[in-house]
């Protein structure tokens, strides 16, 4: 799960994306202009931010070379735009951008585009453990205390670091009356499954439109016509 910050002077566009992003486990907030993108950003540091380029106070190219000049170009950015040329692309990237969504944006860009600069970020933010041996030092071996006669020193056994065994989302009891109409039963059936695996993939869209081999848009559709928010049913996990 990441904070990701949506700058775009259109509302349907930020809701479309606050909606899509938010579907597969993310914190997003909207800024409809520059200054609210600036507020915003000096409140808290985004994981990521979709900054659209065509704004009425402030273009997003300008507002990019503002937080390069600041030192608060500190997180990825991904310019958006219908009406950008190649040149503003070029020099959005130069500044600092990560990468660049035409729209209209094709979902699955969107969401390789979005990973892609969320995995650059850990990257960027990720510490780097180094250990400094001192030279001629010797080599110290864990004891075990013998306090007999004629003990020798001896190793101890090593400790043995086991994973913690991975939370697994607990599957509900489903019942389904043969007595209900077919269309009925198959609705309870879909809406049970779906509910199932949202739950145990923590609310992922990608993860569930894997796990049951379905289009991302067929999935979205599915499921809001079941009544089915995966939302939800993510945050129950977590």
């Amino acid at each position: 799960m990441a904070n990701i910050l949506v700058v775009d002077d259109e509302m349907g566009i930020r809701e479309l994306l606050s909606e899509i992003l938010s579907d597969e486990g993310h914190v997003v907030d909207t800024a409809e202009n520059a200054q609210q993108a600036r507020e915003m950003r000096i409140a808290g540091l985004p994981d990521l931010v979709l900054l659209d380029i065509w704004m009425p106070d402030t273009d997003g190219v300008t507002l990019l070379k503002e937080w390069q000049r600041d030192g608060l170009l500190t997180m990825p950015v991904i310019m958006m735009s219908g009406h950008a040329t190649i040149d503003t692309a070029v020099e959005a990237t130069r500044i600092g951008a990560l990468n660049f969504l035409e729209k209209p944006i094709a979902l699955q860009k969107l969401l390789k585009a979005v990973q892609q600069g969320l995995s650059r970020g850990q990257e960027a933010t990720r510490p780097v453990a180094t250990h400094f041996a001192r030279p001629n030092a010797p080599v110290e071996h864990a004891t075990t205390a013998s306090h007999g006669h004629g003990a020798g020193l001896a190793t101890s056994a090593p400790t043995v670091m086991t994973a913690a065994a991975p939370l697994q989302a607990e599957t509900p009891a489903f019942s389904l009356s043969f007595d209900l109409p077919l269309r009925e039963a198959r609705d309870a059936f879909e809406r049970a499954y779906f509910e199932h695996h949202l739950a145990r993939e923590g609310g992922s869209m990608t993860r569930v439109a894997e796990k049951t081999g379905l289009e991302r848009t067929h999935l979205y559709r599915k499921l809001k016509q079941l009544g089915v928010e995966p939302s939800k049913l993510g945050k129950k996990n977590l």
